[in-house]
């Protein structure tokens, strides 16, 4: 998949969490290992890896979690 996608999907993730800004990062993480592909995660771990260009900070700090 493409990263700009992931980096959108991520980003939205995050954006639904916002409400709860206490728990967000745990939801997002959480919902990272549930719903997405080994291969979505690792390619998003490795985007974060090389900058997390277009990445919000809680989107960053979920893959950080991963």
């Amino acid at each position: 998949m493409h990263i700009e996608r992931l980096v959108e999907m991520l980003n939205d993730i995050a954006a639904n969490q916002a409400a709860d800004p206490d728990n967000a990062v745990a939801a997002i993480a959480q919902h990272l290992k549930r719903f997405w592909d080994p291969r979505m995660r690792a390619q998003i771990s490795a985007h974060l890896a090389a900058g997390g260009e277009g990445l919000c900070d809680a989107a960053k700090e979920a893959v950080k979690r991963l």
